[in-house]
């Protein structure tokens, strides 16, 4: 005969307050992940819809924050081969153009570029050790990649950003 075991639900105070201090540092993380602010603004909040329908198990397991960065991150991917197979289907392109504002500054632009040229699962595990302060356990926990394959892809990205991100004014002055 199964047991039930009684869940303890995190109250509407304590979960709001999780809310106010998780929601800013996840959508961030989820913006460098994605490069859309508008999508990580959308999937942290849907995230976060999914965890109170489930914050026993949440408070049970004790990581919240993680639970939901990966669900926000699922979401995205989930959402981002939704509209590529919709824009296949329909021979359309990206089509949208985004309200104005402010232009980026040139060392966004360029850390952005690089950003976006590595691969996603290199830019996720920047994103994870260097936004995150993640350790690689809890990478690769979380990703569920091996500790050495978190290990390459750190290595890899950072040489590959550091190669896009060179200030050619730098090499220019130790040739001379």
């Amino acid at each position: 005969m199964k047991r039930k075991t009684r869940e303890r639900h995190v109250t509407v105070e304590e979960f709001e307050e999780f809310y106010a201090q998780a929601v800013a540092r996840l959508t961030g993380q989820l913006y460098v992940m994605t490069g859309d602010l508008q999508e990580a603004q959308d999937v942290v909040q849907e995230a976060f819809v999914k965890a109170w329908v489930r914050r026993g198990r949440l408070e049970r397991e004790g990581q919240p924050e993680a639970w939901i960065r990966t669900v926000a991150w699922r979401l995205a991917v989930s959402r981002w081969r939704f509209r590529r197979r919709s824009a296949d289907a329909w021979g359309l392109g990206s089509g949208r153009s985004p309200a104005h504002v402010e232009p980026p500054g040139p060392d966004h632009v360029a850390l952005v570029a690089a950003l976006r040229e590595l691969p996603a699962q290199q830019r996720r595990t920047l994103t994870l050790h260097y936004l995150c302060d993640l350790t690689v356990e809890q990478i690769a926990g979380e990703t569920g990649l091996s500790t050495s394959t978190i290990k390459t892809h750190l290595v890899r990205g950072r040489a590959a950003l550091a190669y896009r991100l060179q200030d050619p004014r730098i090499e220019e002055a130790r040739d001379v």
